[in-house]
């Protein structure tokens, strides 16, 4: 097959193949992008795969960075953009399930080809538009197949976090995992337990945000893979209950964890727990487990000032999204005009400062300023104050006077 033509991203590229060409190597596209390319789906990293070795990439061009130089990856920077070459390799045995114990370089694109997880991935573009296929990998694009490349048991036994891939393509995808492949991920997904867990999380979100989770999510619960993965060996019937939900696509993966956490029905401890040995970032943690908690108030009440103020705009529409998911109901609209109607949207919006407290009340910082801050920002929320200067101050005097009295 010969493609006629090329897509911009292709386009921007071909310089770097026809340097490598030039300088007396091959050069192909590869991968991902490929497939994409195929798929009419949109197209993202460009992967280059050369019988060049790193050091002679280096050599031919004058701009690079040392990304994963002893894989044999060199990233090469051209007009403003980025490109990973990569030399053709092939890989000795696998000792940890996961990573070679050493690496070969290779002048040809056949071996390189030969050591790719799956069909669809083990596909190669000529800077003329020559397709390469190998493993029948067109035919597996065309009939929606997720099929390893070669011996499917060989495959995960090198890799077993192949099997995760196989799970998340079907989930962004659509695709099927062809019998003998389903197979091998059954014999072999107790090796999950040989994958880092920032790996596994890495590849289970990219599953929960496709746009065909429930096929995903389906094979994940359908070979076991959650007996090999932490704080899921009991939720089976829970992570059933997902399949449900219709496929509608979540967008962050604070959405995922919070959702999870809806439906496994974890407890605070337990929700906790799970993030930590799951490896999720802080960040994200913090804004999964505020999720959970105003998702669990959503199901019973409509947004009140203080609930939208606590959770900001973005959080809320998030949180809404799962409303949406999870009950069919909720308006993203209404969301946002009440939002804007509110008399603060932060606490620096306050018209008074920690410091103006102190001076007007006369009184030294301690626990009662935020215990006051918090009064004013309800009041203000509830429209019982004016967010105006003399109007808080009084309101001010007038609680400590009442805290005095108490």
């Amino acid at each position: 097959m010969k493609v006629e033509d090329f897509p911009c991203e292709f386009k921007k590229a071909i310089p770097i193949i026809k340097r490598l060409r030039q300088a007396g190597f091959v050069a192909y596209f590869v991968g991902g992008s490929v497939r994409n390319f195929l798929l009419g789906q949109e197209i993202h990293d460009i992967d280059i795969a050369t019988s060049a070795y790193p050091a002679e990439i280096k050599e031919i061009f004058p701009r690079t960075v040392d990304v994963g130089i002893e894989h044999g990856t060199v990233m090469v920077l051209y007009k403003g953009r980025s490109y990973e070459v990569t030399t053709f390799r092939t890989e000795s045995a696998y000792q940890d399930y996961r990573r070679p114990d050493s690496v070969i370089f290779v002048r040809t694109l056949e071996e390189d080809l030969k050591r790719r997880d799956f069909t669809i991935n083990a596909l190669a573009m000529d800077s003329n538009g020559k397709i390469i296929d190998l493993f029948a990998g067109k035919a597996d694009l065309q009939g929606k197949v997720i099929r390893a490349a070669g011996d499917s048991n060989e495959r995960f036994h090198e890799d077993a976090l192949r099997m995760m891939r196989a799970f998340r393509f079907a989930s962004q995808l659509g695709f099927r995992i062809e019998d003998t492949t389903y197979q091998a991920i059954q014999a072999n997904v107790s090796l999950l337990e040989k994958i880092s867990m920032e790996r596994i999380q890495a590849e289970f979100i990219k599953l929960m945000l496709g746009k065909f989770r429930n096929k995903g999510l389906r094979i994940f619960i359908e070979t076991k893979a959650f007996l090999h993965v932490p704080c899921l060996q009991q939720k089976s019937f829970d992570l059933k209950k997902l399949l449900q939900l219709p496929d509608d696509t979540l967008h962050t993966s604070s959405q995922v964890w919070a959702l999870l956490g809806y439906f496994l029905a974890f407890s605070q401890v337990d929700f906790h727990k799970f993030l930590r040995e799951w490896k999720e970032a802080k960040a994200v943690f913090r804004e999964a487990f505020l999720m959970l908690e105003l998702l669990k108030k959503r199901k019973h009440s409509e947004w009140t000032n203080e609930l939208l103020f606590q959770a900001g705009l973005d959080i809320a529409l998030l949180t809404e999204e799962l409303v949406q998911l999870i009950w069919r109901r909720g308006d993203n609209e209404k969301i946002k005009k009440q939002f804007a109607k509110l008399p603060i949207t932060s606490r620096s919006e306050i018209a008074v400062s920690g410091n103006d407290l102190q001076k007007e009340l006369n009184r030294k910082p301690g626990e009662w300023l935020g215990i006051m801050i918090a009064q004013i920002e309800q009041a203000i929320l509830q429209r019982k104050l004016k967010n105006e200067y003399q109007a808080i101050i009084e309101f001010a005097r007038s609680e400590g006077e009442h805290d005095k009295g108490r």
